[in-house]
């Protein structure tokens, strides 16, 4: 399935979880913060970024997220893995050109940019970046899915 998005945003939906799915504009380094070092990636335009809720919650957080390292260009931060912290993270990011939901790893324990932690209901889908929209593969079907235009509140896809 492709999704020609611009500026806007696509929120995919199940029934107790989320994705946001937004396309980078500008090329910029992405700082990604570990316990032991600093990884810079290049982002180029085109990229998808994926803010993902595995318990669900508010979207408007994974918004102000998903803008804050598209727009704003904030460094992604990644505890160790046996970090108490990691069972509160409530929401979890992901940058590149091609992002695929896992429901099998730990939230926020991964720099590695191709993978983003999500509930099992969302896990196996392949997304990927265009210059103008997102492409996606292996959705599940009962999802839900909503534009989201300039942050606006989302509405119903179509």
């Amino acid at each position: 399935m492709n999704v020609s998005l611009a500026d806007d945003l696509l929120l995919i939906s199940g029934k107790d979880s989320f994705l946001l799915t937004g396309i980078i504009k500008d090329r910029f380094p992405l700082c990604i913060e570990t316990m032991q070092d600093e990884y810079c990636q290049g982002v180029s335009p085109g990229d998808v970024v994926v803010v993902s809720a595995p318990e669900g919650g508010p979207v408007e957080p994974a918004i102000m997220l998903l803008e804050l390292i598209r727009k704003y260009h904030i460094p992604l931060l990644v505890l160790p893995k046996d970090h108490p912290g990691s069972k509160r993270i409530s929401y979890v990011v992901s940058v590149g050109p091609s992002i695929l939901t896992n429901c099998t790893i730990c939230r926020g324990t991964h720099p590695e940019q191709h993978l983003v932690c999500s509930a099992g209901e969302l896990s196996g889908i392949s997304i990927t970046g265009t210059p103008s929209g997102i492409t996606f593969s292996s959705l599940p079907p009962m999802l839900t899915l909503k534009r989201i235009k300039n942050g606006s509140m989302p509405v119903v896809f179509t």
